[in-house]
């Protein structure tokens, strides 16, 4: 699907190479280019109603789990030791997924986020895995699940028109994919563009002809699955949070506050992403018993949380999503001894679920961030919103190590441009000190020896 353009001649008369604009032209004018265009647009309608019913049945069972069940039995809110069965559950299903079923139900979320490698037999264990880590309180989040979900039914279609098979259109395909799923749950397909830029790690032209497809395809998906959400009235839980006051005018101590507090938050997720890459290889020896105990582990720091504090256990015991948007509502409800136990039992069984379960890095760690941000907030000089703004930025670029990537993400989240200083300058300085720091055991699949992911 590549053309070769023509050299434009030198003024000695050798000839130069061709300018990035002479390759995207030519590019444009293949026809099986042009036909991956047209394609990656058709297929964002079907995976972004395919994303919409996965997030909203994921929601609904959340609701069911956590909401209507304890209620149904006489509770107004889950008790302390609700997260232990239900995590037992998620952790036997898992590693049953991991240990039986092709693609292992998707990458480990320590080893960080992946667009590359999306298979149409993997998808099944990708959605079971999903299912049962996600509604039954695994602290992740669904961004990862989404993109192999995308990914894995963009090459499903291709297969079901009998496209033709090469690895350039498996690799557009799988971002045009990726990206419409993706930009469901974030609300914006640019964050869907941007995260696929850094995530694929490609330049050049051959950004071009990577991103052309998966912005097209995220477009389309985005206004499909707007469009669908209203006209249901169905939930999938999208990712927005709105503070009570309006965002502060910036000053000297805002700007030195976010940078301390991003260096220091950059290091703790750094160790959390470790934490979850020695899980994973805890857990790769014998997925089935050891993605149990994980679980239960994690389920047990969401049990402590309750008994220490007497708040709700979903606060640890979740992706953080709904959370972050209550603790945006009303910081001042959370006392400071709250704040300090959310972060340690929260940020543990983080590292447990990363190296066990199935999801994305995303939502915990933009709670972690927002939550140390605001725990911050009364240092002299600091206000609530530019600390948890700082706070998010720099725990999601230190967790998914694509600061670009995260500062878009929390801006658009944060819906305001007053704090896009504080964030950028969090992001880089907490990706810095992730960067600079040791990367620690690497993460993989964590398939058994006897079988091939």
């Amino acid at each position: 699907m590549t053309a070769s353009p023509k050299a434009h001649p030198a003024p000695d008369g050798q000839p130069e190479e061709p300018t990035e604009a002479d390759r995207l032209r030519d590019l444009l004018r293949t026809p099986a280019y042009r036909k991956v265009l047209v394609f990656s647009a058709l297929i964002g309608v079907p995976i972004s109603l395919a994303a919409f019913w996965f997030l909203v049945g994921l929601h609904e069972l959340e609701h069911v789990l956590w909401t209507d069940v304890p209620e149904a039995l006489g509770w107004d809110t889950p008790p302390a030791w609700w997260p232990l069965p239900l995590l037992a559950v998620a952790g036997t299903i898992v590693g049953l997924v991991v240990a039986r079923l092709p693609g292992a139900g998707g990458h480990v979320p320590a080893s960080g986020l992946h667009a590359g490698g999306a298979s149409a037999a993997a998808l099944p264990g990708v959605i079971i895995a999903a299912a049962a880590s996600l509604p039954l309180g695994a602290v992740l989040g669904p961004e990862a699940p989404l993109i192999a979900l995308g990914g894995g039914l963009a090459l499903l279609f291709r297969h079901l028109v009998r496209a033709p098979a090469t690895p350039q259109s498996t690799a557009l395909l799988g971002a045009a994919g990726a990206a419409a799923a993706i930009s469901a749950i974030f609300g914006n397909p640019l964050i869907a563009a941007v995260l696929l830029i850094e995530v694929a790690g490609v330049g050049g032209p051959q950004l071009f002809v990577i991103m052309l497809p998966a912005l097209l395809s995220s477009g389309v998906g985005a206004v499909v699955f707007t469009g669908f959400g209203r006209w249901t009235g169905l939930e999938t839980g999208s990712l927005s949070i709105r503070f009570p006051t309006a965002p502060p005018r910036l000053d000297t101590g805002d700007v030195v506050w976010s940078i301390a507090l991003a260096a220091g938050i950059g290091a703790l997720v750094h160790l959390v992403i470790i934490g979850g890459r020695l899980t994973a290889a805890f857990v790769a020896s014998s997925p089935v018993v050891r993605t149990v105990v994980c679980a239960v582990g994690a389920g047990g720091c969401a049990a402590l949380y309750a008994v220490s504090t007497g708040r709700d256990p979903v606060e640890v015991a979740s992706s953080g999503q709904a959370t972050l948007a209550g603790l945006a509502a009303d910081p001042h409800a959370w006392s400071v001894g709250a704040l300090l136990a959310v972060l340690l039992f929260k940020g543990v069984a983080y590292a447990l679920c990363l190296g066990s379960l199935r999801g994305g890095l995303v939502f915990p760690a933009l709670f972690l961030g927002a939550a140390t941000g605001v725990l911050l907030s009364p240092l002299p000089g600091l206000g609530v919103i530019p600390g948890a703004a700082a706070g998010m930025a720099a725990a999601v670029a230190a967790a998914l190590r694509l600061p670009v990537s995260s500062v878009a993400l929390v801006v658009l989240v944060l819906g305001n441009a007053e704090t896009i200083p504080v964030v950028i300058l969090a992001a880089v300085t907490a990706f810095a000190v992730a960067e600079l720091l040791p990367r620690g055991p690497v993460a993989g699949h964590a398939a058994p020896p006897s079988r091939t992911a």
